[in-house]
């Protein structure tokens, strides 16, 4: 498969995804996440290969308001080369700073990540003092792992639904890992299922909110 097909095969579940959630209501944060995902994580290397989403193909990062490094290593090269008095980074070194530089991004990515999951259990845990914790929140199933199903609740925040609090069956991962099949019955919880759910506990230094059902709508 080529770039080009690929992108165009992206454009096309992007377009089923929205209608199908327009026609349904559901899914609209699990299965948006869920295409993105799909998609190759961009990488720093020297080679110019394009950018897909842009659909150019000569591609240079020096755009970024923040200057990151490979921000700085392009202005460089570009200056050297129409010689305004920069000397350009050396050839032999830019494999081994593009791999550092992708490291880096990753690194703070996971960072921003986790911070983020902190502020929204300290912005939650202030919520329900205020509301009270047998408050009940919509929610949507965004995520299952084997013993974990990831519901993205109330106005921004997100939570572990622990297969043990769905009492009365025993649940397990389907083989495209995309729900939870209960053994005795047959329900399946999906990603994009919508749920009830209550708050059982946040230990917000951690960034953890875990979650009870009030009711399962899959």
């Amino acid at each position: 498969m080529t770039s080009q097909q690929a992108g165009e095969l992206v454009g096309e579940i992007s377009r089923l995804v929205d209608a199908y959630v327009r026609r349904t209501g559901r899914g609209r944060a699990a299965l948006t996440s869920l295409v993105l995902r799909t998609l190759k994580q961009a990488h720093y290397a020297p080679r110019n290969i394009g950018h897909h989403g842009l659909q150019s193909p000569r591609y240079c990062h020096f755009t970024s308001p923040i200057r990151r490094y490979p921000d700085l290593l392009d202005h460089r090269a570009l200056l050297a080369a129409i010689g305004a008095g920069e000397d350009p980074p050396p050839a032999s070194a830019m494999d081994g700073a593009g791999e550092w530089c992708s490291q880096r991004e990753r690194g703070a990515a996971a960072i921003e990540h986790a911070a983020d999951d902190v502020a929204r259990c300290f912005l939650l845990e202030r919520a329900l003092g205020e509301t009270g914790w047998e408050t009940e929140f919509d929610g949507e199933v965004i995520g299952v792992i084997g013993a974990v199903a990831f519901v993205a609740f109330g106005d921004g925040y997100e939570g572990l639904l622990p297969v043990r609090r769905l009492r009365g069956d025993w649940w397990q991962l389907n083989e495209f890992e995309t729900g939870l099949v209960a053994t005795d019955s047959g329900r399946v919880l999906r990603i994009g299922d919508p749920v009830i759910v209550q708050v059982d506990k946040v230990d917000a230094p951690r960034g953890r909110t875990d979650l009870v059902p009030v009711e399962i709508r899959s």
